[in-house]
């Protein structure tokens, strides 16, 4: 199966909700793999590890997993942020609903959003900067007619230099949050729409 890989040139200062190399730390790489939608392993955080070793990756890093073939990813930037996303739809769920008793507990429908930005950000912003994406998610979702706040198994990469001076807020009308706010809605809209590259998964 495919996999989409960033090595980076130098540590960056990373937040992520990721299986592998989530928290907060600096980070080598990110790698997002396709997986089965039967995908049932319980050890993501080794089978991504097995990939970082076979792709020669180095130092502690990032890994994704997604029932997205990630040669469909979408990209979106503004005034020096980017965002890379897989959208997957096969399972949309409101965060706070009791769980549909019929559904398949094993289907897999991720969204994952890797997000960089120029400046570094404290780690409170970082924690900021997580929140301002996923309601930028779940308002591109609304605005494609899904009820639904995103996937059970979505998963969220914000990187930053690991140096220079802190900027403190990541929140959507801070400078930093706004653009987030904004590229992070217009990639999950980009990678949802009919025909688009999440639109089945």
């Amino acid at each position: 199966m495919p996999y989409a890989c960033w090595a980076l040139t130098g540590p960056a200062l990373a937040i992520s909700s990721a299986p592998l190399g989530g928290g907060i730390g600096l980070r080598w790489w990110v790698i997002n793999a396709t997986v089965p939608m039967s995908y049932r392993r319980d050890d993501p955080d080794a089978h991504l590890t097995a990939l970082a070793d076979q792709a020669d990756l180095r130092g502690p890093g990032v890994g994704l997993l997604t029932g997205v073939d990630v040669r469909r990813t979408v990209t979106c930037d503004e005034a020096g942020v980017r965002i890379w996303a897989t959208v997957g739809l096969g399972t949309p769920i409101l965060a706070a609903a009791d769980p549909d008793p019929g559904a398949d507990p094993g289907r897999v429908g991720t969204i994952n959003l890797v997000a960089a930005l120029p400046v570094r950000l404290s780690d409170a912003a970082l924690v900021n900067a997580v929140a301002t994406i996923t309601e930028a998610k779940s308002q591109a979702l609304v605005e494609l007619g899904l009820r639904a706040t995103g996937t059970a198994t979505d998963a969220v990469v914000v990187l930053c230099p690991p140096d220079g001076p802190p900027e403190p807020y990541g929140g959507p009308r801070s400078t930093w949050g706004a653009r987030l706010a904004r590229v992070a809605h217009r990639t999950v809209h980009d990678g949802a729409r009919p025909g688009g590259p999440g639109h089945a998964g």
